[in-house]
């Protein structure tokens, strides 16, 4: 009897059985040929493009760079260089204190 236990417990630990629920088998296989996704790198709209012109009487150009909870966006997630960035928060704050940007979703019209 305790030959039989003695076998199933090497065999178990040479790997001859699989147990359910172990690591392999919640483990995502990975993909074949090792090159990482690599991200595009982020450019300021503005240094781009010399014509677009940040404006707090333009609240479209503006919305881009407001959440939906109308919060300004930081230059890590839009790209912006820090120079237009201090000028788009300027322009924001200027466009809510003239109720052309809401505050928050609540003063929305």
């Amino acid at each position: 009897m305790t030959d039989s236990v003695n076998k199933e417990e090497k065999k178990v630990a040479a790997g001859g059985e699989k147990k359910e629920g172990g690591s392999e088998a919640r483990r995502p296989a990975r993909r074949q040929g090792g090159r990482k996704f690599q991200r595009r790198r982020k450019f300021c709209k503005f240094c781009a493009d010399k014509t677009m012109v940040i404006d707090y009487k333009d609240p479209e150009l503006l919305s881009q760079f407001v959440t939906d909870r109308y919060k300004i966006l930081p230059s890590r997630v839009t790209g912006t260089c820090a120079k237009h960035q201090r000028l788009l928060t300027t322009a924001v704050k200027r466009a809510r204190v003239l109720a052309l940007l809401a505050f928050t979703p609540l003063h929305h019209d």
